[in-house]
């Protein structure tokens, strides 16, 4: 099974990405590139998921049929 989560990713001041998010409380990841950070937050999911489970069964995410997000870009 797959489970989507949306992931907030921002740029700190000092240079690096953090990335947060609100459906996965505790999910917490920074890296020197968007796409470092999104890897380290797939594996931080990971645990945070597999600890989930252990205690209290699976979390509720929705899965990835479930979810349909997209992103416009209009130039204003």
């Amino acid at each position: 099974m797959e489970l989507a989560i949306r992931i907030q990713i921002e740029q700190l001041p000092e240079g690096p990405f953090l990335a947060t998010s609100d459906e996965l409380p505790g999910l917490v990841a920074q890296g020197r590139t968007v796409a470092e950070t999104l890897e380290i937050a797939r594996d931080v999911a990971r645990k945070l998921i597999e600890a989930h489970r252990e205690r209290d069964g699976l979390p509720p995410l929705p899965t990835i049929s479930d979810r349909r997000d997209y992103t416009i870009v209009i130039a204003a």
